[in-house]
């Protein structure tokens, strides 16, 4: 199939750097010019901009995502004996940074419907040693904010936001990286707002939290050469600051095209919602920029995942799975003790879950071609007989 042309892209990049590609050219030449190449003014400026379209007060631009978790934990007191709550159905880089701080990682079961973190179940993981819980805004939409912040004061907690995949995302008037203490971001080309390479942020409102990350993405100095603590090299470079800088005019934009076409995804897709086919709800309206559209395909369906994907890829529809493990069952972290069986609604998204095109630019003839393409195979296989999907093996 690797010879097949690609007709509905899963990503499309090429098509969104061309509109502005002149503007990222001006760019960069102009860091060439300066050579100013690292901690330099292009970063000031995004670090600022960023912060301010998250409705926070700093920003403090790291190598990337991951170690916008880790550094921002540490500098928000979390370390050895600490026990940060997350859930099981994130990418693998939350667990990395809670274990990368020196903290230990309590995972929890998600939303059925949603995917989202489920609170109740957060509630009652908490114990003595609980310093902080990483709402994780999957896919584009925010964990409740009413609901977290309620969390954290009923349990003496601290939020920590991990909006790698919310860049701008709204809820109940609350921006992602406004809830909590701090939050981090990615950067990484494909995300709603990406560089062209790594790269990552944190937020904050605290002053403090803001300074300690400087110091630790800076060798853990706060000026040249005088070393306060035990830091890393973690610096987010002059270059993809200077892109993002172009870039970050047009997210909300981006954004709203992404919604757009999440809701024509909605539309055409319950026709086929009686053959098993059922989007994750949305609870936050336009405030959810859908980095990725996800969609369940549930025992109900005549045919199984795999051989949806399969029938995509070979009419050249591009697609994904995020994430096909749940954390606890990752080879490398059975350390942690957790078992199948755990964490079923994440261990049950994990087996049923597919991630369809979505990126700005989107055409309603694309989601058409989707659609049809499903609808198809669907029919077909309801045609042939029954798959029964429960025996679908995690994996």
């Amino acid at each position: 199939m690797t010879n097949i042309p690609v007709k509905v892209p899963f990503v499309d990049l090429q098509s969104q750097h061309q509109q502005i590609q002149t503007q990222m050219e001006q760019a960069i030449s102009s860091v060439l010019r300066r050579g100013d190449f690292i901690l330099g003014k292009d970063l000031a400026d995004f670090e600022l901009a960023f912060a301010n379209a998250c409705d926070v007060s700093y920003g403090v631009g790291v190598a990337c995502g991951t170690d916008a978790i880790t550094l921002g934990l540490q500098a928000c007191g979390i370390g050895n004996g600490d026990e940060v709550i997350l859930p099981a159905n994130t990418f693998i880089a939350t667990l990395i940074g809670v274990i990368r701080a020196g903290a230990t990682p309590v995972l929890v079961d998600c939303e059925e419907d949603t995917a989202l973190i489920d609170l109740e179940a957060a509630h009652k993981a908490v114990t003595a040693k609980t310093r902080g819980i990483i709402p994780v805004h999957l896919y584009g939409q925010m964990v409740s904010p009413g609901k977290l912040l309620e969390f954290a004061r009923a349990n003496k907690v601290m939020i920590f936001e991990d909006a790698a995949q919310a860049h701008l995302a709204q809820r109940e008037g609350y921006r992602a990286g406004a809830v909590g203490m701090a939050a981090a971001f990615s950067f990484y080309p494909s995300k709603n707002l990406g560089a062209l390479g790594d790269g990552g942020m944190l937020v904050t409102n605290d002053a403090n939290v803001a300074q300690k990350v400087r110091s630790l993405r800076n060798y853990g100095a706060p000026r040249k050469y005088y070393h306060t603590e035990i830091g890393t090299n973690s610096r987010l470079d002059n270059l993809q600051a200077s892109i993002l800088n172009v870039k970050l005019p047009y997210l909300e934009q981006w954004n709203q095209l992404r919604n757009q076409a999440a809701q024509q995804y909605d539309a055409i897709l319950a026709k086929i919602g009686n053959l098993g086919i059922i989007p994750l709800q949305n609870h936050s309206g336009t405030g959810h920029v859908y980095h990725l559209y996800v969609i369940r395909i549930t025992p109900s369906s005549p045919v199984d995942r795999e051989a949806i994907l399969e029938a995509l890829a070979v009419a050249g529809i591009q697609t994904g799975i995020h994430y096909p493990i749940p954390c606890h069952l990752q080879p490398a972290y059975q350390h942690l003790g957790y078992c199948l069986g755990d964490f079923p609604h994440a261990e049950t998204l994990c087996n049923e879950i597919l991630s369809l095109p979505m990126y700005p630019g989107l055409s309603e003839a694309q989601i058409h071609q989707v659609f049809d393409t499903m609808q198809s195979i669907l029919y077909k296989g309801s045609a042939e007989g029954f798959v029964d999907q429960s025996a679908v093996i995690l994996g």
